[in-house]
């Protein structure tokens, strides 16, 4: 190791241990999360990188390209080559990011609603977007030669979108391990330094105990690199892949989150670790679900990481997309549970965005500006929705359509008003919300407020008439056809 990162691991230990947050799960416990992130709801995810230019099956292009067994291995040697000839290295020349306008980028998901985006710093293949002193293997040294992170940093902050950036180094302890079971470029010795270094064999994936255990130098240079980000690029959030939870990660991850908060506390701001599987102690950080969702509203913040394809993180050959209304339809269910939508797109390798991310993202966007007031500084109601419809709890549950009725109904608060989405809105305009009705029995009774008045949003023209009883709030909508989710909103007096 240099005699400056040394020098830095030093500095390392001295931030993270000098307050006001020490490396203990007792003081990190002391966290609360950013206002900004609560009150925002919406954000982007960007996972662009030389997965992107092989544009095959998915991000994990780098590793299954060197199992023998996978489609991507085969496929491989006949569209590139033999992996002697060329390796998942040599997409980096190929990587030059020729139509990557970062302004352009940022504008886009401006417009589609978003209040903050992550773009991914480094994947499990090792590739750094960012200008580093830890590797020559980045963005800056290599490919485009252009600093990825820091020019949409400035972008976003040119549009008050807010920068955030996530780190899935973790993985690339084991991601490259296969290119060593047969005549490939992953060949021994590798060394810290080496683009596929260390590649060790995967530990048993449900035990968090289990061996080859990452060592030292692989700890230390996780954790050099995840400061070099913080220190650089001054995210206000860092996500965390799923891998970090391994039992070797415990100390370092500690060490890390306290640095990264007091770096913070020193920025003026208020910094936050998201994180999924336990891997902080429960109230150390933000808990994430992937591609998923929770069942009710927790008194915590929480955020789903999704995706606008079904089936790939990254751009491919072969996206399934979702519609604008579902993705809609699980950014409702989030918000109304207390969460927030972190929702990815997956540029081209040259640094465009694709025709169908493009649409869907405007599709989400005029949704968003007609019902801004119901999405944007809300808080859950008592209750998260009624009906029938019901979301499963839990992670990679999202990719099917749920079939929603008028009936179902989710609902936020803000200001003077209860905000109630109804995910389908029928042609007649009629539409009953039960948890708003008048009961004979004072006691059990869900709603005891006096409504002043009912309104739409997003439709000027929009005529409605209401009543209640003790089966619900009765509404009759006219003037609106719209297969995407309505929001009335519910003036209290």
């Amino acid at each position: 190791m240099k005699q400056s990162e040394q020098e830095y691991l030093k500095e390392i230990m001295r931030v993270a241990s000098g307050g006001p947050y020490t490396p203990d799960w007792e003081s990190l416990g002391k966290f609360t999360p950013p206002a900004w992130f609560t009150d925002s709801k919406f954000g982007i995810f960007i996972h662009w990188g030389l997965y992107s230019i092989a544009a095959h099956a998915n991000e994990w292009y780098s590793r299954n390209m060197y199992i023998q067994e996978k489609e991507e291995w085969e496929y491989h040697r006949k569209t590139f080559g033999e992996h002697t000839k060329f390796g998942y290295k040599d997409f980096i020349p190929m990587f030059t990011a020729e139509r990557f306008d970062p302004g352009e980028w940022i504008s886009l998901f401006k417009e589609s609603g978003a209040k903050y985006i992550f773009p991914v710093a480094e994947h499990h293949d090792g590739f750094q977007m960012y200008r580093s002193d830890i590797s020559k293997y980045n963005t800056w040294d290599m490919g485009p030669r252009r600093d990825i992170l820091g020019e949409l940093k400035k972008a976003a902050a040119e549009e008050d979108i807010i920068f955030c950036t996530s780190s899935h180094r973790a993985e690339h302890w084991w991601f490259m391990g296969h290119g060593k079971e047969f005549d490939s470029d992953v060949k021994e010795p590798l060394e810290r330094g080496d683009f596929y270094w260390p590649a060790m064999p995967k530990p048993h994936e449900a035990d968090l105990q289990s061996r080859p255990y990452p060592d030292r130098e692989f700890l230390d240079d996780w954790l050099l690199r995840t400061c070099e980000i913080v220190d650089r690029y001054r995210p206000s959030l860092i996500y965390f892949d799923w891998w970090i939870q391994h039992e070797a990660f415990k100390e370092v991850l500690k060490i890390f989150t306290a640095y990264y908060y007091n770096r913070g506390k020193q920025w003026g701001e208020q910094t936050a670790v998201c994180y999924k599987h336990d891997a902080l102690m429960f109230g150390s950080g933000i808990v994430e679900v992937e591609r998923g969702a929770l069942a009710d509203a927790k008194p915590y913040v929480w955020q789903t990481d999704t995706a606008i394809a079904k089936n790939s993180w990254c751009y491919t050959d072969t996206l399934e997309y979702k519609t604008g209304r579902q993705i809609i339809h699980m950014l409702i269910e989030v918000i109304s549970k207390n969460g927030n939508m972190l929702l990815n797109v997956g540029p081209g390798g040259d640094g465009s965005i694709p025709e169908d991310d493009r649409r869907i993202l405007k599709e989400i966007g005029a949704w968003m500006q007609k019902n801004k007031d119901a999405v944007y500084g809300s808080r859950p109601w008592r209750k998260s929705g009624e009906g029938n419809v019901c979301i499963h709890e839990g992670q990679f549950t999202d990719n099917d359509e749920l079939q929603y009725t008028e009936a179902d109904i989710r609902f936020t608060v803000r200001g003077d008003s209860i905000y109630a989405f109804i995910m389908r809105f029928p042609e007649n305009g009629e539409v009953t919300i039960r948890s708003l009705g008048d009961s004979a029995d004072q006691n059990t009774a869900e709603f005891h407020g006096l409504i002043e008045d009912v309104s739409i949003l997003g439709y000027a023209a929009a005529s409605v008439k209401w009543t209640k009883d003790s089966s619900g709030l009765h509404l009759k909508v006219g003037g609106v056809r719209t297969d995407l989710p309505v929001t009335a909103r519910i003036r209290i007096k």
